[in-house]
């Protein structure tokens, strides 16, 4: 099955509130309030710039992030880190790349459950997490 090169802006004062389905490219410069997963793309690529926001699960196979998301990543191929990222969750990958800078607040966790079968939390962020750094 082919997909058409598509590429999909969230400009940045754009914001989003639900989950976001997408095949080609998307590029986020604003806020995502939701999850983020592709449909069926295997080469699906998300871009998280410097000022986007993305506060929900990201399930793209490959993700670059200069951003901010406060959630879980999950990629079945390749994830950039670079320098103004700031991950506040875990990232589930088979390649990562990190340049000096970004932080991730939460664990790196090589292959194995880079596509859980389960479906992304609806309900994310509204709990807190039972974790207190003291």
């Amino acid at each position: 099955m082919a997909f058409s090169n598509s590429h999909t802006l969230i400009s940045k004062g754009t914001s989003i509130i639900g989950d976001v389905h997408f095949t080609g490219d998307l590029q986020v410069e604003g806020k995502v309030k939701g999850n983020i997963i592709v449909e069926g793309g295997a080469d699906a690529k998300l871009v998280v710039a410097d000022k986007g926001v993305v506060e929900g699960e990201i399930r793209v196979p490959m993700v670059v992030i200069n951003g901010k998301v406060i959630g879980n990543v999950y990629s079945s191929k390749h994830v950039e880190l670079a320098g103004k990222a700031v991950v506040e969750g875990n990232v589930h990958y088979q390649l990562i790349e990190m340049v000096k800078g970004a932080q991730v607040n939460g664990s790196l966790v090589y292959g194995e459950s880079t596509q859980p079968a389960a479906k992304p939390d609806k309900n994310f962020g509204s709990e807190k997490s039972n974790v207190d750094a003291k």
